[in-house]
């Protein structure tokens, strides 16, 4: 059959590096440019805490597995749960090797503080639209974890939300088949990005960070 299907699909997770900074997102999952910093080394060290994957765990009517791989065939993106709880309640549907029937609800680790941003409900809402494809169920809330506060926030996930989603990824999935790599634009939030001493801003207003290498190499 060729390649795997799975690797037409763009990383669900990349939907945050797009709402947080669309020329970021470019320079990581077109350009494969990748830098680290403080806030992504604490990141992958949360999600390492929840990421054991497909470990399920039985608290009474709740059944948790942790690092769930997940798809939508219909947005074309692919990524992994940080943890998905599934409560046992008769209005639920079956689930392989579990007896009776469940609603589930998908929980994002996140490093700080609670913030309710738009790039993290959206990150959210696309696991539950994932979640809806493959288990052929609606879900319309799940959770925010902040490690920094260790507690919670519940986030109702309405079809407002999810249709957002669907525009965001289909935008991302244009600018991937185009292999466009937005222009520079600078603000605050420059400062806490892990790409900032890869982006150049001032030097990359206009062009690409592969022209520029490539231009470089070739003095």
């Amino acid at each position: 059959m060729g390649n795997n299907e799975d690797d037409d699909y763009l990383m669900l997770s990349g939907i945050q590096h797009f709402q947080f900074c669309k020329r970021q997102w470019a320079l990581i999952h077109i350009e494969q440019q990748w830098e680290e910093n403080v806030r992504t080394i604490e990141g992958e060290y949360l999600h390492q805490n929840a990421d054991q994957p497909f470990v399920r765990e039985k608290r009474g009517d709740k059944l948790v597995v942790r690092a769930m791989p997940v798809k939508s065939e219909s947005l074309k993106i692919s990524g992994i749960c940080d943890v998905v709880e599934f409560i046992r309640d008769d209005s639920g549907v079956e689930i392989n090797s579990a007896e009776g029937k469940y609603i589930a609800y998908p929980v994002e680790y996140k490093r700080g503080k609670p913030k309710l941003n738009d790039e993290d409900i959206l990150q959210l809402a696309a696991q539950a639209i994932c979640l809806e494809e493959m288990l052929l169920c609606g879900i319309d809330q799940g959770y925010l974890f902040y490690n920094e506060i260790k507690h919670r926030v519940e986030v109702p996930l309405t079809a407002a939300i999810k249709n957002k989603v669907r525009l965001v990824v289909a935008e991302m999935q244009d600018y991937y088949k185009r292999r466009h790599t937005p222009k520079v634009k600078t603000g605050s939030f420059c400062r806490s990005c892990s790409l900032q001493h890869i982006c150049l801003p001032e030097l990359m207003s206009k062009r690409t960070v592969k022209s520029y290498v490539e231009g470089r190499i070739g003095e």
